[in-house]
């Protein structure tokens, strides 16, 4: 039986899977981030890009809520999951002791994803945002559509695993420090501003995942120009099934939890999107 209320949550009213997932395969990259390929016994079934999971923090009496974490890739045939972490507290400070082998119990698949709109996509990520880009970018490539995207960071070493984007599609950096790519924000990039916005009208669709600024940035500029634009919010989430109320966010429809209606929203619909 679940052990928590809110467990018992999500088995009631959202019908998740509640499961231990092995890690087959750990990476770190730099000082920041680490990567768990999770492999599972059973059939991990439908996941759209943009979901996430919610992974119990194990062997310590401190957490009681689990710890919210996109969905970086996944494969239905293998039965496996990737998460890119990030690692900033307590809790993912605790996963990034834990090595291959090891049992994670994940609560998935959560959340609305990316819609997978549009024949000419421009995908842009930001730091750890680019977390759940990697599958919505193979998603396109599944489909025979090939994505423009562009990664930034304010250093090289704070876009992780930039490198599994490379095949995909046209792979784009811009980096502050121009330590990688085009220095300067995502917005400044030559995609944007080059002649005139001669390039970005070439696109029919805008996702985006990053920092609320950068976010909100880029959908200023998509609706500027009468683009779509999808976003994915970070906002703080803690139960994950839309009871806690901690992650609310206005939208024109009224109140909408981030964790339950989102975290992928169309922009124009998010009203601080829109001030």
């Amino acid at each position: 039986m679940p052990s928590t209320w809110y467990e018992r949550e999500y088995r009631v009213s959202n019908m998740k899977k509640i499961t231990d997932f092995k890690i087959v395969q750990r990476r770190q990259y730099g000082e920041h981030y680490i990567a768990w390929t999770l492999a599972s016994n059973e059939n991990i079934g439908p996941i759209r890009p943009g979901q996430f999971v919610e992974v119990e923090v194990s062997g310590c009496n401190d957490f009681m809520l689990r710890r919210p974490i996109s969905i970086h890739d996944f494969d239905n045939d293998a039965n496996t999951l990737q998460l890119l972490i990030q690692v900033v507290g307590k809790g993912t400070r605790k996963f990034s002791t834990l090595k291959e082998g090891d049992n994670v119990n994940i609560i998935y698949p959560l959340g609305n994803g990316f819609g997978v709109i549009g024949e000419h996509p421009l995908i842009v990520g930001g730091g750890a945002g680019i977390a759940p880009l990697l599958a919505l970018a193979k998603a396109y490539k599944a489909k025979g559509v090939k994505p423009t995207i562009l990664l930034g960071g304010r250093t090289k070493s704070l876009i992780p695993a930039h490198s599994l984007f490379e095949g995909i599609g046209l792979l784009e950096f811009s980096s502050e420090d121009g330590s990688i790519g085009e220095k300067g924000f995502v917005t400044q990039h030559s995609l944007f501003v080059g002649h005139s916005g001669m390039v970005l009208d070439s696109f029919d669709h805008i996702a985006t995942c990053g920092p609320t600024p950068m976010m909100k940035a880029v959908a200023k500029i998509a609706h500027a120009r009468n683009i779509s634009c999808e976003v994915s919010l970070e906002n703080m989430m803690a139960c994950g099934v839309g009871a806690c109320l901690c992650c609310v966010t206005n939208t024109d429809e009224g109140h909408k939890c981030v964790c339950k209606d989102g975290p992928v929203f169309d922009s124009t619909k998010v009203t601080d999107f829109n001030n």
